[in-house]
């Protein structure tokens, strides 16, 4: 197939990788001219992704009008803040009903904060094929074809299977999944639970503070997932569990890496201009919380990472406080 991947960061890139790999006549677009003239030039992403030289098969772009008129596919690998503007200028540039349109990135539209499938519906409209991938997967390790397992979702059987069966192959295996707003959800807030796992390993909290973390942080995903629709199962899958277990213990996760700064005494600011890249969680953090709010769902983790992100609040002070909740039962 003819695909086009929009988002020309670590994992756009790594899932062009992936998917010319598995034959596929893959079109990279990126959003900034000179990022695309150095793709180019250099045959790599020598930023992100520097040991890993591109395919035949795999060409740079930069002109919207031309991915839309020479594919059939579309992934959006874009901060989740761009993912409306892109889908727009899609729509604008003729993307049709006959097109498929799947996206990997994780976390909320800001403008809601809504899911991104409700964006992608009212701008495509329903008719429109639309699909998620997600689960446990970092771009280094995707781009070096190590063994990695990931989830596509779709409210339709068909396209779940059809977009799994895009990147199946080699040492990837993906499984079919109907339930897209679990998946969703689940994608997003593991990042918004890799930055407190981070800030209790920057304070020196130890391995059972992480866990507890992790525990109780899936607890608070399932949480919020039921009351917006999603089937229960999802959270002990790849979407839920796998990927928040694999962004809460591994420093290759930004989101983890902004937490463990915090930790250390550093401003959110300043750990986010070291990491250079976008880092999901942080906005992830304030859309979160106003979804607690319309779903009426109690998530102190979030509720505490927020108030550290945006409201200044001492990492210490944000555990004493979820220590000093009120006992209730697990």
């Amino acid at each position: 197939m003819n695909i086009a991947v929009l988002g020309a960061g670590s994992w756009g890139t790594a899932l062009a990788l992936a998917l010319a790999r598995n034959q596929h006549q893959v079109m990279l677009w990126a959003h900034r001219t000179e990022h695309a003239a150095a793709l180019k030039e250099h045959r790599c992403n020598q930023r992100y992704l520097a040991d890993f030289p591109f395919p035949s098969n795999l060409r740079v772009e930069t002109d919207l009008m031309r991915i839309v008129q020479r594919n059939q596919c579309f992934l959006l690998a874009t901060p989740s803040h761009a993912f409306r503007a892109v889908t727009l200028a899609l729509h604008d540039h003729g993307l049709v009903q006959d097109h498929l349109f799947i996206w990997a990135s994780k976390g909320f539209d800001p403008d809601g904060p809504t899911m991104l499938s409700q964006v992608a519906d009212d701008i495509l409209g329903p008719d429109v094929r639309k699909a998620m991938i997600s689960g446990p997967s970092f771009s280094k390790e995707v781009a070096a074809d190590l063994p990695t397992a990931i989830t596509a979702a779709s409210t339709d059987d068909h396209t779940a299977f059809e977009v799994a069966n895009l990147f199946h192959g080699g040492r990837m295996r993906v499984y079919p999944n109907t339930d897209l707003i679990g998946v969703q959800i689940g994608g997003a807030i593991k990042n918004v639970m890799a930055i407190a796992a981070g800030i209790s390993d920057g304070l020196g909290f130890g391995a059972n503070s992480r866990a507890a973390i992790i525990t109780r942080g899936l607890a608070e995903i399932s949480r919020l997932g039921i009351a917006a629709g999603a089937h229960p199962a999802t959270f002990q899958g790849l979407a839920g569990l796998g990927d928040l277990v694999l962004t809460c213990t591994d420093n290759q996760s930004r989101n983890r890496r902004l937490g463990l700064g915090i930790g250390a005494g550093e401003t959110p600011a300043v750990v986010l201009s070291d990491i250079g890249q976008e880092v999901e969680g942080f906005g992830t953090a304030r859309e979160v919380v106003k979804l607690a709010e319309q779903y009426a769902v109690e998530m102190p983790i979030c509720q505490q990472v927020y108030k550290v992100l945006y409201q200044g609040l001492s990492p210490q002070i944000a555990v004493e406080s979820l220590l000093a909740r009120e006992l209730v039962v697990e």
